[in-house]
């Protein structure tokens, strides 16, 4: 991915990018996106924008191998977070949801994942340290906690699913407050235009009708030519 198109897919938010991606496609019907609503530790904050790096986690219960497995475990993941093509994004399962209690992504955590020169995180499960977070590294999850629980690893590098959404090590995931996307891999080379295009395909009627004088005369032909551009 070219740093023109990165920088472009930071600027917009992830509806954009989902309809874009079908403007690129040239059909209604993209459905590789998270179903529910997830909380964004900045709700202000840019998109960020990745290839995944993979992982699930459990809080609920102590772990039952013995703890030397655990701890090389651990140290396993980290090491495969700290790698990989970039930019990157930790994508974490937690495999106790819709239960999940075991807030992995806190201050330390989140803190060392940006070191790594990850761009942020999504997960199904839970976050804390809200104010905290170091700026710049935004985490996408299921719910807030004041607890670690006995969160630890049990798997890296495998295909998770966040809120629906399967995701792959290493696939392009767009994801801002409003959930996250897949960007499936053959759009990449047509997306800086289809994303260009339908900007200027929504500024049809964005346009009149931010005007003072805009009357249902003017939004019909708006309309029709926002119909005549769209997908």
């Amino acid at each position: 991915m070219n740093t023109e198109l990165l920088d472009l897919l930071k600027s917009v938010d992830t509806p954009t990018v989902c309809n874009a991606i079908e403007v690129a496609e040239g059909r209604r019907g993209f459905n590789r996106f998270t179903r529910g609503t997830m909380l964004a530790s900045d709700p202000t904050a840019r998109a960020m924008v990745g290839y995944a790096r993979t992982a699930r986690i459990s809080a609920l219960a102590p772990p039952t191998e013995p703890a030397e497995v655990i701890k090389a475990r651990r140290m396993d993941y980290y090491r495969y977070m700290s790698e990989g093509a970039r930019p990157g994004l930790a994508v974490v399962e937690d495999v106790d949801f819709p239960n999940a209690i075991g807030a992995y992504w806190g201050e330390i955590n989140t803190t060392v994942h940006k070191g790594f020169g990850l761009s942020g995180a999504l997960t199904n499960g839970v976050m804390r340290d809200l104010g905290d977070l170091p700026d710049g590294f935004q985490v996408i999850a299921g719910s807030i906690g004041p607890s670690h629980g006995y969160v630890h690893v049990k798997e890296i590098d495998i295909e998770v699913k966040v809120f629906g959404l399967d995701i792959r090590p290493g696939e392009l995931v767009h994801a801002d407050r409003h959930g996250a996307l897949v960007v499936p891999e053959a759009v990449i080379p047509s997306l800086a235009d289809a994303i260009r295009k339908l900007l200027a395909t929504e500024h049809l009627v964005l346009g009149p009708a931010r005007e003072p004088d805009f009357t249902f005369e003017k939004f019909e032909e708006a309309w029709g030519a926002f119909e005549k551009a769209r997908t």
